[in-house]
């Protein structure tokens, strides 16, 4: 290997070392200007919409200080004793609320987005019985030969009564139903059996509707349901003149519709045949039988097609006429949920922070891919956002992270760094609440949050965890994805093969994607350290091929891989033939598909897919792989990683260290790479990366520095870059495919020997939290401030300053500070100077200003909530004032924090001088 030679060095950035070159910054270490948009955002729920324009300015003008780029707006249900307060959702005065918060948002530069309707789902009083959601059920009735049903039945509700006999003759029985619903026919001398479709409107209400809101659900397989319940919207923006939301959103799938009126006749259109005439194999139980699976397979694709064709595009149509872009969780649909993510300009995910943990103890593990963590669901939102050119792609972020008032800011930024890997380059913190500056601490509180909120403890340092963000999706919102495979989902697989009657494809169980050959494959790619999108049908139909890359409206890939599909539309399978016919590789994983899924003119359809499938001409190619030239390109059938290997797709080799993971983007000079160590061991040493450079600089988003990297050259002519990673740490790459002007040099700074020991003695003042401040004290020993003697301690959330004088050890440095143990984040001054803010372990940071006689060290602590909340239980002090839910634990059983331990808090050190070693 050649090592590439760099600049001398002089100076410790907080993650490495950086030698600043004579003259300016050059441009190829500069981070893109931070706008609005790449500051996080957070969820603004309002209760009773109790809000006024004094108190809306002023938690606007907190967010923004805090460094949030944008609120999203909920009204939600009302807070005790404020009832007087509250203001009908929609009416005059709430638009008038709204034009407010949009006018000071704007002014203070922060955008605004809201939903389409408060709590979730959509619905609300506008929406009638009929157009909410619907309930479908089926049974099955033996009738003995001479013998007749009993059953009584609502003709309001039966949608189908048919009877077969073992000879396969059917009989039409709804028809046969009198007035009292008691069927007028016997069954002769021949059993039969009977099976009947029951519907009736009776899916949910809105949940935590705020006033002016409640109502049903709408019917999201009715395309009227949607219509009546936009008219509402239409009616309140009409005479609306002032500034408007970024964004109209829609949460994620929590209704609960399986039918609707319109559906049979959709069905028989779609699919060619009438549901009534398959009603026996519809209502057949899980494990189905062929033609039984194929039925429900033409129901759930039928359903599919009712939302994202004919129901959820009135919505994007109504908002972007209105000069609205479109968020959209699509998750837990039973649709295809790419294309319903599709849809929006701003696709939205979500992951959950439950998981094999200690709701109290919210830190960082690396058990990333588990439980609602799963990488492999959100990335069906960046996937769509990727295939079909949408900018930013959005997460929930922080929903049920840990306990109340237990999370800290480590596990949030090592939840979003998980999500930046993922696709998504648009942080909303799931959130912040609205509350007036005369709510006792600790203020209107929403049941399921992250209190990302001026009145908990951790937001005094929540800015650099915000700065961090904007600085990462400054990089991630720019270029385009640069991910090799398109990762085709066999979605009719899954609808031919599940359980029960809807497939909704849910966040929080993946079994609807690990239980799959594409979920495998995904997991497999990952380890591996393939980039891929998904891929839907409709989506491959707009795909083409230029220079052998196959071009999406959104990326340019180098191979789409169908990952273990039995069943295939033709249509589809022809489409990859053309694709490969223009120059593209397609690669199937194992085998090619054997079938056509679905009932509806199912020979014809077979036909069609065997004339496929006899012109392709496989020949044995490298190790177990079959190839078909075809055109210009070529279809390769067989292992994957053989099948990887031969189709040229770029493999990166740092995922060998457990719980590394990257995502890398375009750039007009080159890539970036955001690379995170989700692992809990030190990732350090030489990476080869799998892209060609002549350069590579390294930036830090925590500090925002920014230095070129020493590189050598792997045998095949690759960049290899030297990493150092704690655990839950991560960097940005950036690389050049022709060499800048030298600048600064990167050096990553390691822990060295201890060099002297701070033993104090330390001075601790409390500076601001409460109930009220406790009296400052003096110790030789650095334990946790609760255990001072002083009761206060024990109740008190907030921020303390230790202060400690020392000389210099003997030696040149350079120094590392390592402050040991903290609870939770910590400011740190030396002689005066801001070195920085720390948030997660290790707690270490460069020092270069010790004086050799006196040196004067300030630490500013701050701890969780979680002590205070305690006390305000044990005292049975009702701060738990809110209607609906009120305030529940993360188990959903009601709150109560008075049997919590105490949590340790301030400076646990020890607090040591290192010195550094450089690489």
């Amino acid at each position: 290997m050649k090592r590439v030679a760099g600049a001398a060095l002089t100076a410790l950035p907080c993650l490495g070392l950086a030698a600043a070159a004579e003259g300016p910054q050059p441009g190829p270490l500069d981070w893109p200007a931070i706008t609005r948009e790449h500051r996080p955002w957070a969820y603004n729920w309002w209760h009773g919409s109790a809000v006024d324009p004094t108190n809306l300015t002023r938690e606007l003008r907190r967010y923004r200080e805090g460094g949030l780029g944008g609120i999203h707006i909920i009204p939600i249900y009302g807070t005790q004793g404020a009832e007087a307060r509250e203001i009908e959702y929609l009416s005059p005065r709430w638009m008038e609320m709204m034009r407010h918060t949009v006018s000071e948002a704007q002014r203070l530069d922060l955008g605004v987005d809201m939903t389409t309707g408060s709590g979730w789902c959509f619905g609300g009083p506008q929406v009638p019985r009929e157009l909410g959601g619907w309930r479908m059920q089926t049974r099955i009735f033996d009738v003995a030969a001479g013998g007749r049903l009993s059953e009584r039945f609502d003709r309001r509700t039966l949608q189908a009564l048919v009877a077969v006999n073992a000879a396969g003759r059917r009989v039409d029985l709804r028809e046969k139903i009198d007035e009292r619903g008691f069927l007028a026919w016997e069954a002769g001398q021949e059993a039969w059996k009977t099976y009947a479709l029951i519907a009736a409107p009776g899916g949910p209400a809105v949940k935590r509707p705020a006033p002016g809101g409640a109502g049903p659900m709408i019917n999201t397989l009715d395309p009227e349901a949607m219509r009546r319940f936009l008219d509402r919207f239409t009616g309140a923006f009409a005479g609306y003149q002032g500034p408007k939301p970024r964004s109209m959103y829609h949460d994620s799938y929590e209704y609960n519709s399986t039918w609707a009126p319109g559906l049979p006749e959709a069905f028989a259109r779609r699919r060619g045949y009438h549901l009534e005439e398959r009603l026996p194999e519809f209502c057949a139980p899980s494990p189905r039988e062929d033609l039984a699976a194929r039925v429900m397979c033409d129901f759930r694709e039928t359903v599919s097609d009712l939302m994202i064709e004919e129901v959820f595009p009135q919505w994007a149509r109504w908002c972007r006429e209105r000069g609205f872009q479109t968020r959209n969780q699509a998750h837990g649909s039973p649709a295809n949920i790419l294309d319903l993510y599709a849809l929006a300009d701003i696709p939205e995910t979500e992951m959950f922070g439950r998981g094999k943990r200690d709701p109290l103890r919210s830190r960082f593990d690396g058990a990333f891919l588990e439980g609602d963590r799963n990488v492999f669901i959100g990335k069906f939102a960046s996937s769509a956002a990727h295939v079909m050119g949408r900018q930013r792609v959005a997460a929930e972020t922080g929903t049920w992270m840990a306990e109340h008032f237990c999370e800290t800011l480590e596990e949030l930024k090592c939840l979003v760094d998980l999500l930046f890997v993922g696709g998504v380059n648009h942080v909303v913190y799931h959130g912040c609440c609205y509350s007036p500056d005369d709510a006792p601490w600790p203020g209107w509180l929403f049941y399921a949050s992250t209190q990302m909120n001026p009145r908990n403890p951790i937001w005094r340092d929540a800015s650099t965890l915000n700065d961090y963000i904007a600085r990462c999706q400054s990089i991630l919102q720019a270029g385009s994805p640069d991910n090799d495979l398109l990762l085709y989902w066999p979605i009719h697989d899954l609808w031919q093969s599940a359980p029960g009657a809807l497939v909704n494809c849910v966040v929080h169980n993946a079994a609807w994607l690990d239980g799959q050959p594409v979920g495998r494959t995904a997991r497999q790619l990952w380890a591996l350290g393939h980039g891929f999108d998904y891929l839907s049908d409709r989506q491959a139909g707009l795909a083409g091929v230029e220079g052998g890359l196959i071009k999406t409206p959104g990326g340019a890939y180098r191979a789409l891989l169908v990952p273990g599909a039995r069943a295939m539309p033709a249509p589809t399978l022809r489409k990859l033939i053309d694709l490969a016919r223009a120059g593209a590789t397609v690669l199937f994983q194992d085998a090619l598909p054997v079938d056509v899924p679905g009932a509806g003119d199912l020979e014809a359809r077979r036909r069609k897919f065997s004339q496929l499938t006899a012109g392709l001409e496989f020949k044995p190619a490298a190790g177990d792989l079959r190839e078909a030239k075809v055109g210009r390109g070529r279809l390769v059938a067989g292992s994957l990683g053989a099948a990887l290997r031969h189709c040229g797709a770029r493999r990166e080799s740092l995922t060998d260290h457990p719980g590394a993971v990257f995502i890398r983007r375009r750039h007009a000079e080159g890539r970036h790479y955001f690379i995170a160590n989700q692992g809990t061991n030190l990732l350090s040493g030489w990476q080869t990366l799998a892209t060609e450079a002549a350069a590579v600089a390294i930036l830090d988003p925590m500090t925002g520095s920014a230095a070129m990297a020493p590189i050598e050259r792997a045998d095949n002519g690759l960049p290899r870059v030297f990493l150092r990673l704690e655990p839950g740490h991560s960097v940005i790459l950036r690389t050049f495919t022709r060499a800048p002007a030298a600048g600064k040099t990167w050096q990553f700074a390691e822990p060295g020997a201890a060099a002297l020991e701070l033993r104090g003695p330390w001075n601790v003042r409390f500076l601001e939290g409460g109930p009220t401040l406790p009296k400052p004290f003096e110790t030789a020993a650095l334990v946790s401030w609760t255990g001072n003697g002083d009761p206060e301690t024990a109740r008190f959330a907030g921020t303390a300053v230790y202060s400690t004088r020392f000389r210099a050890p003997a030696g040149q440095g350079p120094w590392m500070l390592d402050l040991g143990r903290v609870c939770h984040s910590a400011r740190v001054r030396l002689n005066g100077k801001t070195l920085g803010v720390l948030l997660m372990s290790p707690y270490r940071m460069p020092v270069d200003n010790l004086d050799p006689q006196d040196n004067l060290l300030e630490i500013e602590v701050t701890n969780l909530a979680a002590n205070r909340i305690r006390d305000l239980d044990r005292r049975k002090v009702p701060w738990r004032v809110f209607h609906d839910i009120n305030l529940v634990n993360i188990g959903y059983r009601p709150f109560d924090a008075s049997d919590w331990p105490v949590f340790e808090s301030g400076l646990l050190g020890p607090v040591v001088l290192r010195q550094a070693r450089l690489r």
